[in-house]
C-alpha cells in the first residue's frame, strides 16, 4: 500500500490527481489537501506527496516550496517522495533543493503522470523494502570511543585543535582533525570552508557566501569552494532521488 497525498487549493486538479492515481496498477491510500497548513497538521505519513507549488490561498498563505522544505526539516523515519505539479516552470531549479524526485507541468499528461508514478513507486518500495544501514563515526574521548550515527551531525566545525560536532541533542567535542574527518564523511558531507564540513542531508538553501541548515544555522561558504560545493550537492541529491 503506498500512501500518497495531494496537496493543491483546486479541487479539480486533486479530483484529477486522484483519478489519474486510481489509475495505476498500484495498491495505494489517498488523502487529499487542500492547504499547507492541513497537510503539516495531518502527519500522515505520507510515502508520495503530489504537491502544488502555487498554494497560499488559503490557510497561513505557505506555499507548496515552503511546505516541501518544512517536511524535509521533520526529523522523518522515512521522507515521502514529492512530485511537484505546477504551471510554471520557473522553479525547476528550486525543486532541487528540497529533493523533489519530478517536476510535472499542469495539464498533467496521462502518459507521462503513468511513467512518473511507476519510477516513484519503485523507489517507494525500494525504500520499504531495504534493510536500514546506519552509519556511524567513532571518535576517541579520554578513555573511552563514543560511536555517532551520521544522520545526527548537522556539521562539523574545527576549533583550534579540536573538532565540534553540532549534533541534533547538542555538541561534542574531542581531539581530532577536520581533514581525516572529511576523508572518511565524504559520502554524505562537504567541506565548505576551511573550518566547517557540512551534512549534505541537512542543506536546505546556499548562496555564494553561505550555506543554510535545516536548523536555520548559516555557514560561511568559501568563494573557492562555491563551485564545487554546487556539484557536489546536485550529485548528491540526485543520487537520491534514483535510490
Amino acid at each position: 500500500m503506498i500512501k500518497t497525498a495531494i496537496c493543491d487549493d483546486e479541487t479539480k486538479t486533486r479530483a484529477y490527481l486522484s483519478a489519474l492515481i486510481q489509475a495505476q496498477p498500484y495498491s495505494c491510500e489517498i488523502i487529499e489537501y487542500a492547504s499547507a497548513d492541513d497537510c503539516l497538521a495531518d502527519g500522515c505519513g505520507m510515502d508520495l506527496l503530489f504537491l502544488d507549488i502555487e498554494l497560499g490561498r488559503s490557510g497561513s498563505g505557505q506555499d507548496g516550496m515552503a511546505l516541501a522544505q518544512k517536511i524535509r526539516e521533520q526529523d522523518l523515519a522515512a521522507q515521502p517522495v514529492i512530485i511537484f505539479v505546477t504551471g510554471y516552470d520557473q522553479y525547476v531549479f528550486d525543486a532541487f533543493d528540497v529533493g523533489a524526485f519530478q517536476y510535472l507541468l499542469k495539464p498533467v499528461d496521462e502518459k507521462k503522470f503513468a511513467q512518473v508514478f511507476a519510477r516513484a513507486a519503485a523507489q517507494v518500495s525500494a525504500r520499504k523494502n531495504a534493510p536500514q544501514r546506519v552509519r556511524t563515526l567513532t571518535l576517541r574521548t579520554g578513555n573511552e570511543n563514543k560511536v555517532i550515527p551520521w544522520d545526527s551531525i548537522y556539521y562539523i566545525e574545527s576549533s583550534n585543535h579540536k573538532v565540534v560536532l553540532h549534533l541534533k541533542d547538542g555538541e561534542f567535542a574531542c581531539y581530532a582533525k577536520i581533514r581525516d574527518l572529511e576523508s572518511e564523511l565524504q559520502e554524505q558531507f562537504f567541506r565548505i570552508h576551511k573550518g566547517y564540513l557540512v551534512n549534505l542531508s541537512y542543506v536546505c538553501g546556499y548562496s555564494k557566501s553561505e550555506v543554510t541548515l535545516t536548523n536555520e544555522e548559516k555557514l560561511l561558504l568559501s568563494k573557492y569552494k562555491y563551485q564545487d560545493f554546487v556539484k557536489t550537492y546536485l550529485r548528491f541529491l540526485k543520487k537520491g532521488m534514483d535510490l
